[in-house]
C-alpha cells in the first residue's frame, strides 16, 4: 500500500483535524475496552492517546512511519507496529479493535477489506468487539465535501467499481497544492458480510458516536460487530 500520509500530510494532520471532537469517540469506545484496545490505522494517536489517558491499555498498527512519528511526540507508552493492517499482527488479545474516520476505505480492494476484518477478529478475545466508523456511499460522481478560503475537497466516485478518490486542494504559503487519495467505498451490508466471513456478527449500528439512529439519510455509520 502507498503511504499517502507521509511528510507534510502527517505534520499537519492534527492541525487539520483540530475541529473534530474526540471525546464522544472515546466515551463510546471506553465501555468496550476493559480488556485492552487495538487501533487499526492509529496515525498520530488522535483517538488512542486520550483513550489511553482514561486508563485503557492501547496498541496500534499503522502503515505510515511519519504519522507514527507524530504520535511519538505525544507519548512513548503506546506500542505501534508499522505495517499493513490487513496482515500485521501485534502481541496479545484485546476486548476492542477499532478503526475510525473512514480508514477502512484506505484499503482499496474487497479482498483487502475482508482481510482487515479477519485480522481484527484474530486480535479479539472471545466476546470482543470490532468498531468501525465510515461514511455511507454518495452515489454522485462528483461531490464537493469542503469549501473554504484555504481548502477545497472534492470526492470523485465511480459507482460501478466502488472507486472513490478524494481530491484535496489546499492553500499553503501562497500557492495551491493538490493531493488525491484513493479509497474503496463500501456499503453497510457488504461490511456485515465481511464480518460474518471473519466469524463476527453485527450487534449495533448508529449514525454517529452519540448513538443517534442510523437511517437512510445518515451520511456515516458507527457499527459494532462481536466475536462469539
Amino acid at each position: 500500500m502507498t503511504d499517502y500520509f507521509a511528510g507534510d500530510v502527517a505534520a499537519r494532520y492534527d492541525a487539520d483535524c483540530a475541529d473534530m471532537d474526540v471525546e464522544p469517540v472515546v466515551d463510546f469506545l471506553l465501555p468496550f475496552a476493559a480488556g485492552g484496545a487495538l487501533e487499526l490505522a492509529i496515525g498520530t494517536g488522535r483517538i488512542a492517546v486520550p483513550l489511553a489517558a482514561r486508563g485503557v491499555r492501547v496498541a496500534g498498527i499503522d502503515l505510515s512511519p511519519d504519522m507514527v512519528a507524530e504520535l511519538r511526540k505525544k507519548t512513548d507508552a503506546i506500542p505501534v507496529a508499522i505495517g499493513d493492517m490487513t496482515t500485521t499482527r501485534v502481541d496479545g488479545e484485546f476486548s476492542l479493535v477499532y478503526i475510525v474516520f473512514n480508514s477502512i476505505n484506505n484499503v482499496t480492494t474487497q479482498d483487502g477489506q475482508v482481510a482487515v476484518f479477519a485480522n481484527a477478529a484474530a486480535h479479539l478475545a472471545p466476546g470482543g468487539s470490532f468498531v468501525v466508523e465510515v461514511g455511507t456511499r454518495n452515489r454522485q460522481p462528483l461531490t464537493v465535501f469542503d469549501l473554504s478560503d484555504d481548502h477545497v475537497g472534492v470526492d470523485e466516485y465511480d459507482h460501478d467499481t466502488q472507486r472513490l478518490v478524494s481530491h484535496h486542494f489546499t492553500l499553503r504559503d501562497g500557492g495551491w497544492r493538490r493531493i488525491s487519495i484513493p479509497f474503496r467505498a463500501v456499503s453497510p451490508a457488504e461490511l456485515d458480510l465481511m464480518a460474518r466471513l471473519a466469524g463476527m456478527e453485527l450487534v449495533d449500528r448508529w449514525a454517529d458516536w452519540d448513538r443517534s439512529a442510523f437511517t437512510a439519510e445518515s451520511t456515516k455509520h458507527v457499527s459494532v460487530w462481536r466475536k462469539p
